[in-house]
């Protein structure tokens, strides 16, 4: 089998794909052999060109990024299967690579209001399909669930700045949002986008704005600080699927196959996200003071101290607000920032938790597996092998 795959490469969601097909082509009783195109020549050459060049390249198979206008129907007729990676819209006559965009966007917005947040946003594309469903999934569950009935929406761009932006317009708009304001993200690249703005302009991440976007995608969220929450894709098994079906349709040319979804996995909570919003001012200068200083030790008694109320109080108002005590967030919250330097650090173990005040470095190793249900040697592992280190 000869497979010519059209995507965009400086993502991983290609990649994810191609590890599912050659997980297949393992099993297959055919070699696989692929090419990759970058969309940019797909465009430079046209429909027709590509289908010129995939005859003289011999492919059975051709996986892309097709546009609208396309005449995919051309590859057919050359006797080559085509099937379409979801782009901008979906294609009537061959199989398309889709996913269940409304049912994450629901799972996007009980996130948010899980975490306790009374403004929304959503970043992303109008006119291109998998973000419009995002946002009516998302739309439609804050309506329907939690009675919100308005989201502050920026999605006014053009297909042709896909992967672009105008940095000015976009910090306008972030800085004219109602805050704290829980943002649902079209994909990790645009999650990665919205970051990178909010810190430019001194919007913090995730204080004033949580956000959190879709793909899981580990190299990107893993890059930012604080890293971002995602919705995790089991993109291997579409890839998987997608191959396995191609070659039925290679073999059985009377086969028009089917549209492959890709399944959602579960909701990836990192920094982005990573604490819980509240309209209680006091509540919310102590929530500030324990992220700020979340590298450090602090007690319960030192947050207590940047608030005008008693201790008793701020308990109170504190368990009425996040739903925990002071005590677990000041917790959680060092645990997470643990498992980032674990991530983004080459130090030992022991040294990350003596720059974290915590000379007891067993004490720390037990804290963390309590929470998150390994060692921070196996975390480290995991999330590394996860990242291709």
């Amino acid at each position: 089998m000869r497979l010519l795959i059209i995507s965009d490469f400086t993502e991983q969601f290609p990649y994810r794909l191609l590890r599912g097909i050659m997980a297949w082509s393992r099993r297959s009783e055919q070699p696989w052999v692929v090419c990759k195109m970058p969309p940019s020549y797909k465009r430079e050459i046209g429909i027709k060109g590509v289908v010129r060049w995939a005859k003289d390249w011999r492919a059975n198979v051709v996986i892309g990024q097709f546009d609208p206008e396309d005449d995919v129907s051309l590859f057919r007729k050359n006797g080559i299967v085509a099937i379409a990676q979801d782009y901008i819209t979906q294609f009537d006559d061959i199989p398309n690579i889709t996913a269940e965009y409304e049912l994450t966007g629901r799972i996007a917005a009980h996130q948010l209001t899980g975490r306790c947040y009374r403004n929304y946003g959503f970043f992303g594309y109008e006119g291109v399909c998998w973000s419009d469903g995002r946002l009516k999934g998302f739309k439609d569950t804050l309506e329907a669930d939690f009675g919100v009935t308005e989201v502050h929406v920026f999605n006014d761009r053009q297909l042709s700045s896909l992967w672009s932006y105008n940095i000015a317009e976009l910090r306008q708009w972030i800085l004219s949002l109602p805050k704290p304001i829980g943002i649902f993200a079209c994909d990790d690249n645009q999650a990665q986008i919205l970051l990178e703005t909010c810190q430019a302009s001194g919007v913090n991440v995730p204080l004033d704005v949580a956000i959190i976007g879709v793909d899981n995608d580990e190299v990107t969220c893993n890059l930012t600080a604080p890293a971002l929450s995602s919705i995790d894709m089991d993109i291997e098994k579409a890839g998987y699927e997608t191959a396995q079906m191609a070659e039925r349709m290679v073999s059985d040319p009377s086969y028009k196959g089917e549209d492959i979804v890709i399944r959602i996995i579960a909701a990836v909570s990192r920094g982005s996200t990573g604490i819980m919003a509240t309209k209680d001012p006091i509540v919310a200068e102590a929530m500030r003071y324990i992220y700020q200083n979340r590298a450090r030790k602090i007690l319960v008694s030192d947050v207590v101290k940047q608030v005008p109320v008693s201790r008793r109080l701020l308990e109170q108002r504190f368990k009425d607000a996040t739903g925990a005590s002071i005590y677990t967030v000041i917790s959680n919250l060092r645990m997470d920032y643990f498992a980032q330097q674990l991530v983004s650090s080459s130090d030992t173990v022991s040294e990350i938790a003596a720059r974290m005040d915590e000379p007891d470095t067993k004490s720390i190793s037990r804290r963390f597996q309590a929470l998150k249900g390994c060692t921070p040697t196996e975390y480290r592992k995991r999330e590394l092998r996860k990242l291709g280190v």
